[in-house]
């Protein structure tokens, strides 16, 4: 009778132990992964994976520092990141246990690691700069010819935000994206740690606030993309998502994205993994899948963000490869800049500055 509980028992166990091994939970940014790749991995690997979606850092952080999120893979910006990891929010990554860490960009992910001032944290996902999207007719209908389609002044001038009122105009909800370039449109270091540049940052972007119709991370793909909006601040991805979903639906709304000439931030995500995750093994598994060059490929092709991953670039659509709105030109490059990560004080200073400009007060 005890052998037999005994064996009942030791295979409840096993039996849980593969229900543990099959399930991988990853938490990542809105419309930042091919269609298919979820499933693909799971048809070639037998990985249930549940898949949720944020559309700020600020929201990642949150769950992840309130603990036990049951997340096993996330993909938090650089600066995030090693918040995180000051705090033991995320474990070392073993890189021995990625074979196809050798496909990586060692520039781009030297660059990451630099910022962040760890080589340990994770791998870069995608990396990208912070612009402005627009729709040419309608920006043209109201600014004219002259209109300053290489300048952050398009948005942060409010002669020319109240001209374009009407059609809609949207700010990305991500101060230290926004906060650093409008810095960068006043004439300053983007990459600054100066308070009172951040308080003069806030006072521009509250005197275009009245002629804003939103500030969201994620709305203005579709909003764009369908011509309810006319301008906004984006993510390259994002901006180009949205001139190709205008382009499939034929709806005559023609999308551009420009890297402003005062310079803008170049941000890294990354594959990381919380200190608390369950399913390592299976995060492991996932990344190094990510990792092959034809699954960062099709990732790529579909979202329109450059890659971390240099061996994909074979496999990547020429059109992106050559568009320096994605992949920036070495003059545009020279402009680029990598704010460094705010320490406590700054961090208070960025957060109210912010909820002022947020909430209109």
């Amino acid at each position: 009778m005890k052998k037999t509980l005994l064996l009942t028992m030791i295979g409840v166990l096993a039996s849980g132990a593969a229900y543990a091994d099959g399930k991988l939970n990853i938490y990542n940014w809105s419309d930042y992964i091919a269609e298919d790749t979820i499933a693909n991995f799971k048809a070639e690997t037998g990985i249930d994976v549940t898949y949720d979606v944020y559309d700020s850092n600020e929201v990642l952080e949150a769950k992840m520092s309130a603990g036990s999120s049951g997340y096993d893979l996330v993909v938090p910006t650089a600066d995030f990141l090693a918040r995180g990891r000051q705090s033991g929010v995320y474990a070392d990554m073993d890189y021995s246990r990625i074979a196809n860490v050798k496909n990586q960009n060692s520039q781009v992910q030297a660059l990451a690691n630099k910022q962040m001032q760890d080589e340990k944290a994770g791998l870069v996902y995608m990396w990208g700069t912070t612009g402005i999207a627009y729709n040419e007719k309608k920006i043209a209908e109201r600014l004219g010819e002259k209109a300053p389609t290489d300048s952050w002044g398009l948005i942060l001038d409010p002669a020319n935000a109240a001209k374009l009122a009407d059609c809609g105009v949207a700010i990305l909800d991500a101060p230290t994206d926004v906060l650093p370039n409008v810095i960068a449109y006043l004439g300053q270091p983007g990459d600054t740690t100066d308070a009172k540049l951040f308080e003069d940052a806030g006072a521009v972007l509250n005197k275009v606030r009245p002629h804003l119709r939103y500030i969201h991370s994620s709305q203005s793909i579709n909003d764009m993309a369908n011509g309810d909006i006319c301008a906004a601040i984006m993510w390259s991805g994002d901006a180009f998502q949205a001139a190709a979903r205008a382009e499939e639906a034929k709806n005559g709304h023609v999308i551009n994205y420009y890297i402003p000439s005062e310079g803008t931030n170049m941000w890294f995500d990354m594959m990381a993994i919380p200190a608390d995750a369950k399913n390592v093994d299976n995060a492991y598994r996932f990344i190094d899948y990510m990792m092959r060059a034809d699954v960062a490929a099709n990732n790529v092709n579909y979202v329109w963000y450059a890659s971390g991953n240099e061996a994909a670039e074979a496999k990547i659509d020429p059109e992106i490869l050559a568009h320096p709105g994605i992949y920036p030109s070495t003059e545009t490059r020279k402009n680029l800049f990598v704010t460094p990560v705010y320490d406590a004080a700054l961090d208070r200073v960025v957060n109210r500055v912010w909820s002022r400009f947020t909430s209109g007060s």
